[in-house]
C-alpha cells in the first residue's frame, strides 16, 4: 500500500483527460479555448475538470482580459515526484529483504 504519496493527487491525475491537460500546460500556459481546440472535449466538460485540477492545488489561474488562463504548479508535480522518488529509493534498499512464510 502506498501511504507516503499523496493519494488524492494520484486520483486527480489519474483521469486521462486531466492527464492529457496537465501535459499540456506542462508544455505552455493555456486558456480554456485553447484545451477545448487541444483535446476535443467539451467546455463544460473541461472546466469541470479544470476546476477538480485548481482545487487540487495543480493549476492555477490568471486573468486576462475576458479569458482565463491556466498554468501548471510545477511545485506539486515535484513534490509528488519526490514522493515517488522516495519510494523507489526504499525499494532499492529493501531489494533484498525478504519476510519468511510461517
Amino acid at each position: 500500500m502506498i501511504t507516503s504519496v499523496d493519494t488524492d493527487l494520484i486520483r486527480v491525475l489519474a483521469d486521462p483527460l486531466r492527464l492529457r491537460i496537465v501535459t499540456l500546460l506542462a508544455e505552455e500556459t493555456l486558456c480554456t479555448t485553447h484545451l477545448v481546440e487541444e483535446t476535443g472535449a467539451r467546455q463544460t466538460n473541461l472546466s469541470n475538470h479544470l476546476r477538480v485540477l485548481r482545487e487540487a492545488g495543480v493549476v492555477e489561474t490568471e486573468p486576462c482580459g475576458r479569458y482565463t488562463y491556466y498554468k501548471l504548479r510545477p511545485d506539486v508535480i515535484d513534490r509528488l515526484a519526490g514522493q515517488f522518488a522516495g519510494l523507489a529509493e526504499s525499494a532499492r534498499n529493501a531489494a533484498g529483504n525478504k519476510r519468511a512464510c510461517p
